[in-house]
């Protein structure tokens, strides 16, 4: 237990002492021993902290002997055991008598236990041990237990490039949920020699964004407090197609079918059914709930821009359906229970060909190529070349080109040149029912979306979704619900319904960061400003247009370029917004394209080649004016720089980390659930890392920590270095140091990326997505054998996995 001001002797929460000068029982037993017969035989003890006698004082009535000890205290989230005795007694029992209610087990035990409440400052609770004897005869005594506000409690984990997940002692971890791992019934169990099959009835390749749905005891009923049995809900950002197949992708002008549809079928989403059993976590194959939803899954376009002309395609010629998600990456969830999945990289999957401009009105090209989608382009894994055995089949591919078809009519709906801008949004899938039909939700535009995260949802108050866009330069987005909240849709059993009902109409908003340490959210409203069809660089038609091409539309405000803007998390104490910008290069953002937000380039080196930019990242936050989502001005400072611990401490690691918690290229970031101590007075920050600077260092890791508040520390200015020695100076707002408030929880496997957290609610069990191990080797070159490391095997190929992680008390996770 760490930093419980406690004497004698105890062991994180199990404590047991008694120091004062009293006599102790077998003197008090010695000198009571002609006086037993009036003493019932029964002595009993109530002992933990301070303990006051509630029996009678005359020894011709009393059945015990008290022997009183001190006051002690814990801290939130952590397991207290009470340690109680008696002799002689028929049954005993404990009962609290004051302070926040607990929970305790095995109440009727002399070694009771209950999870420390959360507190916001030292906080008395009473027990009273209440002792029986054969004559039924009782006696009762009370010890009082101090709770503190919770703390880390744990010890960092060093740095390492070893092949398996450390995590702090004190703490288990074990191998939930792997690449190929069958979900549907009669579905044979993974090979992982690249001969298997059938990976819509498999768990797909790297696992990302994720979230835990509570389920009933028994059946298929949402039960959002259950913390023994639920929905695992999971994207799988992309594929190791080295290791997917016997020897990788076979070489040729065209792929294979037989080797595409497994590579299409191993991206998407999975749900599937986990369960408790004693301290194990397994998932459940053919659970009634178990689905994958690919990028071939049938789909439905919601929002203002469904049955947009540039949304048609020929399987949907009213521009109302679509097929499939790819590049699901991060994630969000809803007050209702669904789950938010965001499509990120999506753009790199198609093919254009050369030539396809001519083909297009110049306003489709300035689209195109804003998305990255310039002609020539050939489309990752060449899906676009297979040639199907059945015609039947044939759209699984086709729909991968998106070049215009001269042959086929000019709207576009005899092929798939408008394929594309059915990707990009966030998509909203109903867990609970299987036979759903996901929805694309076209308010909250179309982008490289990494998440769609909220803010704490308020009866009254109108939901808010943040969102990044990942990609260097991009920017940091939210949505504002045109509905006010209402709490009874919280338990709507039509979640999608209620879905249509907040996130179909809003408004977006894209952020400008100000030197003053202030900043602006502009809205990205059609007619509003220079978003009208008078625009000389897009002539936007309507505000369909504007969410279709929101990049556009955010380039004409005027929004701030940012870092690479990823993962966004709330929280649930404050509402603070907190936004991790991974990375960025001196190609992208040279010396002189430094702003306030984005304040620091310098040199980082990978062994012996320059690596010029901001290659380590910085998380970025805001409070939102008035505490309320709803606001169009915030305020912003930076929470935390990356940086390793041997950098200039001046105009690098200004967060000024140590070996304990220095890190690089932050992504995932996620604050523990309000209904733990991690999440309420002072919320967990949980970051997680996708490294290509710190690598060869260590594997990539997670971090935890219980930051400040937006403005706890003050302006600076860097002074920045590019190639060649040149210098600029760059001010900036820089929050406090974290200093032992952020600490290192684990690290990875090798050639990892840590993405995707969430936790049960009672925060004892903690779910993490292990992403690509061993990315950079193939068949004939396995360079990691995560997850079977784990268990000390040193054979088999990598496979992205969930991990579940508890404390071995059972507590709350890293207090």
């Amino acid at each position: 237990m760490s930093d419980s001001k406690l004497t004698g002797r105890h062991s994180d929460g199990d404590l047991e002492f008694n120091t004062s000068t009293n006599p102790s029982l077998s003197e008090v037993i010695a000198e009571r021993q002609s006086r037993r017969q009036l003493l019932g035989g029964m002595v009993a003890v109530a002992g933990l902290f301070g303990l006051s006698a509630c029996g009678g004082s005359d020894d011709s009535k009393s059945a015990s002997v008290v022997n009183a000890g001190q006051v002690g205290a814990s801290t939130s989230g952590r397991v207290v055991t009470l340690n109680g005795s008696a002799t002689q007694a028929a049954s005993l029992s404990w009962t609290q008598v004051a302070g926040p209610s607990v929970t305790l087990t095995n109440a009727n035990t002399p070694n009771p236990t209950f999870i420390a409440p959360s507190v916001a400052a030292a906080t008395n609770l009473e027990f009273r041990l209440t002792a029986v004897d054969g004559q039924g005869r009782s006696t009762s005594q009370d010890t009082l237990v101090t709770i503190n506000p919770a703390q880390l409690g744990f010890t960092a984990v060093a740095k390492n490039k070893n092949d398996i997940v450390t995590v702090p002692e004190g703490y288990s971890v074990s191998v939930l949920y792997r690449l190929g791992d069958p979900i549907l019934s009669g579905v044979a169990a993974y090979a992982n020699n690249g001969t298997d099959t059938n990976f819509a009835a498999r768990a797909g390749d790297h696992h990302d964004g994720m979230a835990f749905f509570g389920l009933a005891a028994t059946g298929t009923a949402r039960d959002a407090n259950s913390s023994t049995r639920g929905l695992l809900v999971m994207n799988h950002e992309n594929i190791t197609a080295s290791y997917l197949h016997a020897n990788g992708p076979t070489a040729g002008a065209a792929r294979l079918e037989a080797e595409a549809i497994k590579e299409i079928e191993a991206h998407g989403v999975s749900v599937v059914e986990v369960t408790q059993s004693g301290n194990a976590w397994t998932y459940v194959q053919g659970g009634a709930l178990n689905r994958r939803i690919t990028p071939n899954t049938p789909m439905a376009l919601s929002g203002p821009a469904r049955s947009d002309a540039q949304l048609k395609t020929v399987y949907s010629t009213d521009g109302t359906g679509a097929r499939g998600t790819i590049n699901n990456c991060a994630n969000g969830i809803t007050a209702w229970g669904s789950y938010l999945t965001c499509e990120e990289n999506w753009a790199g999957y198609f093919r254009r060909a050369s030539g396809d401009n001519a083909n297009r009105s110049a306003k489709a090209v300035v689209a195109l190529n804003r998305y990255g989608l310039s002609q020539g382009a050939a489309g990752a894994n060449n899906w676009a070349t297979v040639t199907a055995a059945s015609a039947a089949d044939q759209w699984k591919f086709s729909k991968w080109n998106t070049t215009v078809d001269t042959t086929k009519a000019a709207d576009g709906t005899g092929d798939y040149r408008n394929e594309a801008n059915q990707y990009g949004w966030v998509v909203e899938i109903d867990p609970y029912d299987a036979n759903s039909v996901p929805r694309k939700r076209t308010a909250l535009g179309r982008m490289g979306h990494e998440g769609a995260w909220p803010a704490n949802f308020v009866a009254g108050r109108k939901p808010v979704f943040y969102m990044g866009d990942d990609s260097r330069g991009e920017y940091f987005y939210k949505f504002v619900s045109a509905t006010p909240w209402s709490a009874a849709d919280a338990n709507a059993t039509d979640r999608l319904a209620i879905g249509d009902k907040y996130l179909d109409n809003g408004t977006l908003y894209v952020a400008r960061f100000d030197a003053t340490g202030q900043g602006v959210w502009l809205p990205l409203v059609f007619g509003t400003g220079v978003l009208t069809a008078a625009n000389t660089t897009y002539a936007f038609a309507n505000q369909a247009d504007v969410l279709i091409n929101t990049r556009l539309a955010a380039d004409a405000v005027g929004a701030t370029k940012m870092d690479r803007p990823e993962w966004a998390a709330v929280n649930p104490a404050n509402g603070e917004v907190y936004l991790t910008l991974t990375n960025n290069n001196a190609s992208n953002r040279p010396l002189t394209g430094t702003n306030a937000a984005n304040p620091r380039h310098y040199n980082d080196p990978v062994g012996t080649s320059n690596n010029f930019g901001n290659p380590n990242g910085h998380i970025i936050r805001l409070r939102e004016a008035g505490d309320t989502p709803e606001a169009t001005t915030f305020q912003w400072d930076i929470y935390a720089f990356g940086a390793g611990a041997d950098l200039d401490a001046t105009n690098i690691n200004i967060s000024g980390l140590d070996a304990t918690n220095d890190f690089s290229s932050p992504d995932g970031l996620w604050f523990s659930r309000s209904s733990n101590a991690g999440g309420l007075v002072n919320p967990l920050l949980w970051i997680q890392t996708d490294d290509g600077a710190y690598t060869d260092v260590t594997n990539c890791m997670m971090l935890a920590a219980m930051p400040g508040r937006v403005g706890d520390g003050g302006a600076r200015t860097i002074t920045n270095t590019g190639t060649g020695g040149a210098t600029a100076t760059q001010s900036t707002f820089v929050g406090k140091a974290p200093g032992m408030q952020l600490r290192r929880f684990l690290v990875g496997p090798k050639e990892c990326e840590i993405t995707g957290i969430d936790s049960t609610p009672d925060g004892r069990t903690l779910f993490v997505n292990i992403q690509h191990p061993g990315e950079n080797g193939s068949a004939s070159n396995i360079t990691s054998n995560w997850p079977y490391s784990q268990s000390g095997t040193t054979a088999g190929r990598p496979r992205s996995a969930t991990v579940v992680i508890t404390k071995t008390d059972g507590g709350v996770i890293a207090l």
